[in-house]
Order: C-alpha cells, then structure tokens, then sequence
C-alpha cells in the first residue's frame, strides 16, 4: 500500500465518521433530548435558587 492508499482509507474512515455523527444527531430517537437541552435556558426553575440572581432582580448591585 502506498501513501495515496492510506490517504483514501483516511478519507472513508472520516467520511464514514461523519455520516454517523450526523445519523446521531438528527435520529428521532434524540429529538426529544434535544429539544429538552436546548429549552432548559429559558426555565426559571434554577434560577430561583440562585441568591445573586434574586439580588440583580431587585436591583441590588
């Protein structure tokens, strides 16, 4: 095998990579966790519990 071999069984190997990453993120299976991940920022649940938080809402900097 020469170098220009090794190089095209790289290039499948990542190509192939690839195409599983992109399976495993777009696979319905993970919709529903991702879709919790990306909501998660917007509940307030956490930061309730958070004293600097409570103190910048009132305005005590």
């Amino acid at each position: 095998m020469d170098y220009g071999t090794y190089q095209g069984v790289h290039t499948l190997i990542l190509m192939v990579l690839f195409f599983v990453i992109v399976y495993w993120a777009y696979s319905k299976s993970r919709k529903s966790k991702f879709d919790d991940i990306a909501q998660s920022i917007l509940n307030d649940d956490d930061l309730n519990d958070d004293p600097n938080v409570k103190e910048q809402k009132n305005g005590n900097d």
